[in-house]
C-alpha cells in the first residue's frame, strides 16, 4: 500500500496527522507493507527565501489581525492536542521561513530512504526547538543528524535540484483539488482530508488494504485474453 502525504513543515496540523496515522499504522497488521512517500506543500511560498524568520505568534497575529493574547489562546488549543501526541509545540520559539530547501531535502532523504525520518526531525526542530528549518548550515546538520552524508548535502542544498520535484509535488496536490494540509492519498484513491481522528485513519486504512487485495485477487484470476504481441486469441 502507498500512503502519499502533501504537508508543510510549518503546519501544526500535519504534525498532528503525521502522529495520528502513525498511531494507526502501529496497530495496522499490514504495516510492513505500506509506503510512505512525502509530497511538497508550501503554505507561505511568497516569503522571501533569504529572508530571517519571523517569529510565528507575530506572523500570525499580524496576518489574522489578532492581538497577542488572542493569538496565544489560539495555539494552545492546538499545544494541548500535540501533548496527547507527545509533541510539544511551542510556538512562541517556532519561525515562520520559506520552507523550499527543507522540502528538498525531504526529496533528497527519500532517495536514501530516510525521509520519514528527516520529515519528523524537521518537525520537531520547528516546532520544539525553535529553529530555523530555512538555514543551511542547520539543514546540513539535521540531515546528519538523521544519517545523512554532511557533503552530499551541502552539495545538493547550493544547487537547485528537486526544485522541480517540489514545483511538481504542489501542481499534483492543486490537480487533485487540495484546498489545505495535511492532505493524505492511500493508494491513489481514498483520500483524507486534515488532521482527522484516529478512528478515521484506521477505518481508511483497512478500507485501501482490502481494495487492494481485491484488486489482486481479480488480476490472478484473468479470463480469456488475447496476446498484444502476437495477435492470438
Amino acid at each position: 500500500m502507498k500512503i502519499e502525504i502533501w504537508s508543510d513543515i510549518v503546519c501544526p496540523f500535519c504534525y498532528i496527522g503525521k502522529k495520528r496515522l502513525e498511531q494507526a499504522l502501529a496497530s495496522f497488521p499490514h504495516r510492513d507493507e505500506v509506503e510512505i512517500i512525502w509530497k511538497s506543500y508550501q503554505l507561505h511560498p511568497q516569503f522571501p527565501q533569504d529572508a530571517a524568520g519571523i517569529p510565528a505568534v507575530e506572523y500570525i497575529k499580524n496576518a489574522k489581525g489578532l492581538t497577542k493574547e488572542e493569538t496565544l489562546a489560539m495555539m494552545q488549543q492546538v499545544q494541548s492536542i500535540g501533548k496527547s501526541l507527545e509533541i510539544d509545540f511551542d510556538f512562541e520559539k517556532s519561525l515562520i521561513v520559506n520552507t523550499l530547501n527543507g522540502h528538498r531535502l525531504i526529496h533528497f532523504a527519500q532517495e536514501h530512504g530516510l525521509g520519514n525520518i528527516l520529515k519528523e526531525r524537521l518537525l520537531k526542530a520547528h516546532f520544539s526547538e525553535g529553529v530555523d528549518v530555512n538555514d543551511t548550515n542547520i539543514l546540513v546538520n539535521l540531515a546528519a543528524e538523521v544519517g545523512m552524508d554532511k557533503k552530499e548535502v551541502q552539495e545538493m542544498l547550493h544547487s537547485d535540484r528537486f526544485t522541480y520535484e517540489v514545483t511538481q509535488d504542489i501542481q499534483e496536490g492543486v490537480n487533485l483539488g487540495l484546498r489545505g494540509v495535511p492532505f493524505f492519498v492511500f493508494n491513489q484513491k481514498f483520500g483524507i482530508a486534515g488532521a482527522q481522528p484516529l478512528e478515521m485513519f484506521e477505518q481508511t486504512l483497512r478500507q485501501a488494504y482490502e481494495d487492494a487485495k481485491t484488486v489482486i485477487i481479480m488480476n490472478d484470476n484473468e479470463g480469456p485474453s488475447c496476446d498484444s504481441e502476437t495477435g492470438n486469441c
